[in-house]
């Protein structure tokens, strides 16, 4: 995916106000529009610069873009970080991406939310969703947690600027990443008499020394040895409630996956931890760890590549 600097395609500076960018995209489309266009590639500027126009012109979405790292350069190879949007609050409810943008666009705001308007005097606030990241361990037992969120206001002169709003919420025991609690009453405020809107928070979760998650299940690799996979064996591996043993079949490969069923993230049912043997080959760094091996050499007469006939 290659990154777009939105700027760039704006003519204006990261530091331009809205005006600013109000302006640059009048003279741009008008420039650029198919009907009067002479330019040979003018469709295809006035779809970057509507594309632009559409991240720019929102405080919210140019807020989330600047987070960005702003020494890309265009066309540069890019993908976001998996946790680049997370503590920032967006406004809205859930819709689909705009559709006709670049995949550049898709990715880092085809999933956010569009921000609805209210007919009545009375009506409900908008609620608002933030991805937050929060520990594995927490899943297990249940947790409280203090963050602070991010979101963006317009000052006086037209530039975007991020306030803080530091909230405390719990984590049920068993949430499976990606999925949203809901704070009510804590989005905007109605109109008029109208109810405060809710606060969804999408979780993920940071990333762990050891295991990997997929919905419920676990995955960790476990170091073992030449000889625990050759002659069986049963050995300690970690898992988030505590070290278990766990039975290493005789004549196991690297690569082979050993299940221990329910001992994943907690629910009905629980999820599975899978267990991927990672066999380590000790280092022939003395006298007497040559020796074996120039023993196992002379006696084993093993070739590994038997099979493919050399």
């Amino acid at each position: 995916m290659k990154y777009k600097d939105y700027y760039h395609i704006m003519g204006v500076n990261r530091d331009a106000s809205q005006d600013e960018i109000k302006r640059a995209h009048r003279k741009l489309a008008r420039k650029y529009h198919p009907d009067v266009s002479k330019e040979p590639d003018g469709e295809a500027q006035f779809k970057e610069v509507g594309e632009a126009y559409e991240v720019l012109k929102d405080p919210e979405k140019r807020a989330a873009y600047d987070r960005l790292d702003p020494n890309m350069q265009a066309d540069q190879e890019f993908q976001p970080p998996p946790d680049w949007d997370s503590g920032f609050e967006f406004r809205g409810g859930a819709t689909a991406g705009a559709g006709g943008f670049s995949s550049f666009f898709e990715e880092l705001f085809g999933h956010q939310q569009a921000h609805g308007t209210h007919a009545s005097r009375n009506a409900t606030g908008e609620d608002h969703h933030a991805k937050v990241m929060v520990d594995l361990d927490d899943v297990f037992q249940g947790a409280t947690r203090k963050i602070t969120l991010q979101s963006p206001e317009l000052d006086e002169s037209g530039h975007v600027r991020l306030k803080n709003h530091t909230i405390t919420f719990k984590i049920p025991k068993g949430m499976k990443e990606g999925q949203q609690l809901r704070l009510k009453g804590q989005g905007a405020s109605g109109m008029g008499q109208g109810a405060k809107g809710n606060l969804y928070l999408e979780i993920h979760f940071n990333p762990h020394p050891i295991y990997r998650a997929e919905g419920r299940d676990l995955h960790l690799q476990l170091p073992v040895t030449p000889w625990e996979v050759a002659l069986g064996a049963t050995v300690q591996t970690p898992t988030p409630m505590g070290a278990v043993g766990v039975k290493i079949p005789a004549g196991s490969n690297s690569g082979n996956k050993l299940r221990l069923k329910g001992r994943g993230i907690p629910g009905n049912p629980a999820g599975d931890i899978y267990v991927t043997l990672n066999v380590i080959v000790p280092p022939a760094n003395d006298e007497q760890s040559k020796a074996l091996y120039k023993e196992m050499e002379s006696k084993l007469a093993f070739n590994p590549r038997a099979g493919l006939g050399v």
